[in-house]
C-alpha cells in the first residue's frame, strides 16, 4: 500500500508542470486579442446595357444565381434589318464577281488570240493593245468588287458582334443583388440593369497592426478561424502596402476556405490570436514571491533574478525585460 501511494506521487509530480518534462523557459510576452469582422463577396460587378433599345426579356430576381441564360435580351429588330440588307449586298458582290471572272476569262482568250495573229502578221499591234488593256480594266474591276465585298464581310461580323450585345450576359454562378430595369423599358448605352455579386468564395477585410500582422503570418498559410461560431478555414489573400495613418492600421483580405456553410455577406469572422507585446513571460511556477519581492531562479547557476511583474493570465506571468533573462532561458522551480 505505501509502494503504491509513493509510486502515485512520483507520478503526480512528474505529471505537474516544472518537471524536467516540461523545462519552465523564459518566453516572449503575448497578449491574447481576436479580430473580428463580417464576410463580403468575393467580387461584385455593375450590369450595364451597352446598346440602346427596348428591353424584350429580364430572367433573374434578387438573389438568384446567374446560370447560362442572358440576363436581359434587348429588341434586335433594327440590326436584323440591317444584317439583311448587308446579306443581300454581299449576294451581289458574288454574283458580280462570278461574272467579272467569266468576263476575264473571255478576254484572256482574246488577248491570247491577238497575240498569236501578232506574230503571224495577220493582226495589226493595236488590236492585241486594246485587247490586252481590255483585259487589264476586268482584272482590275475584279479586285475592286473583292474589296467590296471584303468590306461588306466585315461589316456583317460588326453588326452580328452588335446584335448578340442585345444579349446582357452576367457570370455564371453570381447572385443578384439589385435590379434597376424590367422588360419593356427603354434603356440607353451604359445604363445600369442590375448588380451582382460572387458569393462563391467569401472574403473579410481587416484592419489590422503591424504586430497582428505578424502574428497572423505565423499561423502559415491557411489556418483555423471562426465562422458564425463554427470551424472554418481561412487564407491570407491580399496585404495593402498603404498604410493608413489615421488608425495606425494595415489593411488585408482574408478568403475563407473549406468552408460549407451559407453563403452571403453579414456572417460573423471570428480569429483569436496571441500577438507579441512588450516584456517576457514565465510560467507561474517558475515565480518566487515573497515578502513581495518576486524574483526567478535561473537554473543554470542558481542565480536569483529580481522581476517586475506586469500582468497574469492562462498560466503564465508577464514580467519586464531583464538583462540576466534570455529568450529560452531555463528556469529552476522554487
Amino acid at each position: 500500500m505505501r509502494f503504491a501511494t509513493a509510486l502515485l506521487i512520483f507520478w503526480l509530480a512528474a505529471a505537474l508542470p516544472g518537471s524536467a518534462q516540461e523545462p519552465l523557459r523564459v518566453e516572449s510576452a503575448r497578449r491574447q486579442v481576436t479580430l473580428d469582422g463580417y464576410t463580403r463577396p468575393h467580387a461584385t460587378m455593375t450590369l450595364a446595357a451597352e446598346v440602346a433599345g427596348k428591353i424584350t426579356a429580364r430572367r433573374y430576381e434578387i438573389g438568384q444565381a446567374v446560370g447560362e441564360a442572358p440576363f436581359f435580351e434587348i429588341d434586335t429588330t433594327f440590326v436584323d434589318f440591317q444584317m439583311a440588307a448587308n446579306r443581300e449586298g454581299i449576294a451581289q458582290f458574288l454574283v458580280a464577281q462570278r461574272r467579272n471572272a467569266s468576263r476575264v476569262s473571255y478576254l484572256q482568250t482574246e488577248f491570247d488570240r491577238f497575240e498569236t495573229l501578232v506574230q503571224r502578221d495577220s493582226a495589226a499591234v493595236s488590236r492585241r493593245d486594246a485587247a490586252a488593256e481590255e483585259l487589264a480594266q476586268a482584272r482590275l474591276e475584279g479586285e475592286t468588287v473583292a474589296v467590296q465585298l471584303a468590306q461588306a464581310r466585315t461589316t456583317l461580323e460588326e453588326l452580328q458582334e452588335r446584335r448578340r450585345r442585345h444579349r446582357v450576359m452576367a457570370p455564371k454562378g453570381w447572385q443578384v443583388t439589385g435590379r434597376f430595369a424590367e422588360a419593356g423599358e427603354i434603356v440607353q448605352p451604359n445604363a445600369p440593369l442590375a448588380t451582382l455579386a460572387d458569393f462563391r468564395t467569401l472574403v473579410v477585410p481587416l484592419s489590422v497592426s503591424a504586430e497582428e500582422l505578424a502574428a497572423l503570418r505565423e499561423l502559415g498559410a491557411v489556418f483555423p478561424v471562426l465562422l458564425e461560431h463554427r470551424p472554418a478555414r481561412a487564407a491570407v489573400r491580399w496585404v495593402n502596402p498603404q498604410f493608413d495613418e489615421k488608425t495606425r492600421k494595415i489593411g488585408i483580405e482574408l478568403t475563407l476556405q473549406d468552408y460549407a456553410g451559407e453563403r452571403r455577406g453579414g456572417l460573423l469572422f471570428s480569429l483569436p490570436l496571441a500577438v507579441n507585446r512588450e516584456g517576457l513571460q514565465v510560467p507561474r511556477e517558475a515565480l518566487i514571491n515573497r515578502y513581495e519581492h518576486p524574483r526567478v531562479v535561473i537554473k543554470a547557476g542558481g542565480e536569483a533574478v529580481p522581476v517586475e511583474v506586469l500582468g497574469e493570465g492562462n498560466g503564465k506571468v508577464t514580467i519586464a525585460a531583464h538583462p540576466r533573462l534570455q529568450l529560452g532561458t531555463e528556469l529552476a522551480a522554487p
